[in-house]
């Protein structure tokens, strides 16, 4: 089985020579297996097209996919986006009193499969040509048909009559006020049917916002706030895209805690890139495999150990699929506990940072509107080709240290201390589609953008510049102008756009954030090669715990009371400083025996309580 995708933000015609067209061979012979569409794009017949993959060699912009599938696919497209468009193969299966995991990489169709499962769009079976017009329930016929003899028989089947109920809850969350008006307290009472509101803001640690405007919302409160409106619907199933943005890892595991808690007796399927908390949440895994924007394949179920396992290999075993050249790999025995003697690189001093309540200056790191927050830092160093780790909760000054080392922000007392002669570059935690702070980078192209950093002084050479670009998958969006990126997208960029500038010091806040599984492995061994091989400081803010695990030499541990007050209880080696935080967490870790992964154990096993009784959060 052959299919064409014609990436539509890729394909450029006014800029081409229709090679795609002018090429074929098919064409030439007479048939109309390219032909020019409404928009002057090309359509391909797939059902005329040979697979020769000359057009896709000759498109200038790289916007045509023809690619072979397993027969055995045929018939099983549950939605296509359009002719020659993205295709979804198969549809994940939510089970009564469990949670269901979606794991897979970005545009692999995690959300478009928990949209139609929860009724916010009707699958066309692969079918561009259908009539909307048609009766809805004949439309629902055929899909029930589709579906006969499996589990989603009945589903589809109770779904359009309303039999049954869904509560959702959307993967972006910072839309939300735009469709709402009023405070925390005014949003949930319009949802709550369990009367559990009141228990789950007490949880999620919210019980400070509920007065407050949903649009003076932090990011991490509104997504603790969307998670709550979705959990307290009176529904049948349960469908969360995305819990982990915007969280540090403490809420992080308190979302989880109470998904499996408040939802226990629900069917619940959660679409999520932070593993660890996957692992923890999910009793079994649909994986989703296949070329972002061009099709995704949905596996049979999976234990949720297994389905991990078999992703981070890159080999899915009853599919006899690869998903990967190379394995994702952890060690029992990190490198940097048997790292060479490094000589100290950078050296700050103490400082603290205040803010009063008619600051106007931005604090990231404020979640309490106008409250007052003192941060104090200890002196410290950072060595020669070394990654520092930097862990703590959210609003507790992480974001403040980083501003103040970059020179973003300026002590109260005291001073970093950093010489004048260690050039810095620092990407923040908030990324704005202005770039970097032109207010015309927003219009630019992003490979304009990223080529402009190789002419201004400090520079790396292109060939670096190179080197940074491709792991992070820059190629792929560089006809894209700024504004049009997507969250991940942007990230990307702003990490790219970090990298390329020729600096001792490189300060990174929060580069995983929206990130999927995939991007976060190639960011992490993108940064731990560029700080080895151009020796190099990094200090990363961070709370994917695996991203930490993998990519950090030493630990940065943050104390203190959100909004209040922040200290640096100081840098530690991994393992004591893990456990530090850890034990602050209430949580242990072990490795798993095949991948070596670091996994949270269930909360009052007997794994984990042997770890407490031992003290050794951090494995043992």
């Amino acid at each position: 089985m052959r299919i064409a995708i014609v990436k539509k933000d890729k394909c450029q015609p006014r800029k081409c020579m229709y090679e795609c067209i002018n090429y074929c061979p098919m064409v030439r012979t007479g048939e109309e297996t390219v032909v020019i569409g409404g928009d002057s794009k090309p359509i391909i017949s797939e059902e005329l097209c040979e697979g020769c993959g000359i057009c896709t060699k000759k498109c200038p912009f790289s916007a045509i996919s023809i690619i072979g599938l397993p027969e055995e696919l045929k018939g099983e497209e549950s939605h296509r986006y359009g002719e020659n468009g993205f295709v979804l193969y198969g549809m994940p299966v939510p089970k009564s009193g469990k949670v269901t995991g979606l794991l897979g990489e970005n545009g692999i169709g995690k959300s478009t499969a928990i949209k139609i499962l929860s009724g916010l769009q009707v699958p066309n079976l692969g079918n561009v040509n259908v009539d909307t017009d048609v009766e809805a329930e004949m439309r629902w016929k055929e899909i029930i048909k589709r579906y006969a003899g499996s589990e989603l028989q009945n589903y589809f089947d109770k779904l359009p009559k309303r039999k049954i109920k869904v509560s959702y809850k959307p993967q972006y969350v910072d839309a939300i006020p735009k469709f709402f008006d009023g405070t925390v307290s005014e949003l949930l009472a319009t949802t709550d049917e369990t009367g559990k509101s009141k228990e789950l803001i007490k949880a999620f640690e919210l019980e400070d916002a509920v007065k407050t405007d949903i649009k003076m919302l932090s990011g991490g409160e509104l997504q603790r706030v969307a998670i709550i409106a979705c959990m307290i619907r009176n529904a049948d199933f349960y469908f969360l895209d995305e819990i982990t943005p915007y969280l540090d890892i403490y809420q992080r595991v308190q979302v989880a805690k109470g998904i499996r808690t408040a939802l226990a007796d629900k069917a619940v399927v959660v679409v999520e890139h932070d593993l660890a908390i996957l692992d923890m949440v999910a009793d079994y895994l649909h994986l989703l495999y296949g070329e972002p924007g061009e099709y995704g394949v949905v596996t049979m179920p999976k234990s949720t150990s297994r389905g991990i396992n078999e992703y981070l290999h890159g080999f899915l075993h009853a599919e006899n699929v690869r998903i990967r050249d190379k394995p994702i790999e952890f060690t029992a025995h990190p490198p940097r506990e048997k790292r060479d003697e490094r000589s100290v690189f950078i050296e700050y001093d103490s400082f603290e940072k205040s803010y009063y309540d008619d600051s106007d200056e931005d604090d990231s790191d404020e979640d309490d509107s106008g409250a007052r927050f003192v941060l104090k830092a200890k002196p410290g160093s950072i060595e020669q080709g070394e990654v520092l780790g930097i862990v703590g909760r959210n609003a507790i000054g992480k974001s403040t240290f980083v501003k103040v080392l970059a020179g973003e922000t300026s002590p109260t007392t005291g001073s970093s201390g950093i010489s004048r002669d260690i050039t810095i570059s620092y990407k923040p935690q908030y990324i704005k589609a202005r770039g970097a702070g032109s207010a015309s980078a927003s219009d630019m192209l992003v490979k304009d953008f990223i080529y402009s950093l190789k002419g201004r002084e400090g520079g790396l050479s292109e060939s670096d510049i190179i080197d940074v670009i491709r792991p992070l998958g820059i190629p792929e969006i560089e006809e894209k102008s700024i504004k049009e990126l997507s969250g991940g997208e942007l990230q990307s960029v702003a990490i790219a756009a970090c990298l390329c500038q020729d600096a001792l010091l490189y300060l990174l806040d929060e580069p995983s954030a929206h990130l999927d599984v995939e991007q976060k492995v190639r960011l992490t061994r993108t940064l731990r090669r560029y700080a080895e091989r151009r020796e190099v400081a990094m200090l990363i803010v961070e709370h994917n715990i695996y991203l930490i695990d993998l990519l950090s030499d030493r630990l940065m541990v943050f104390d203190g009371k959100p909004g209040v007050r922040g200290e640096i209880k100081g840098c530690f080696e991994m393992r004591e400083g893990m456990n530090l935080f850890l034990k602050e967490l209430g949580v242990t870790f072990r490795r798993d025996e095949s991948t070596l992964r670091p996994r949270i154990n269930k909360i009052g096993s007997a794994k984990d309580r042997e770890q407490k009784n031992k003290g050794k959060y951090y494995y043992l």
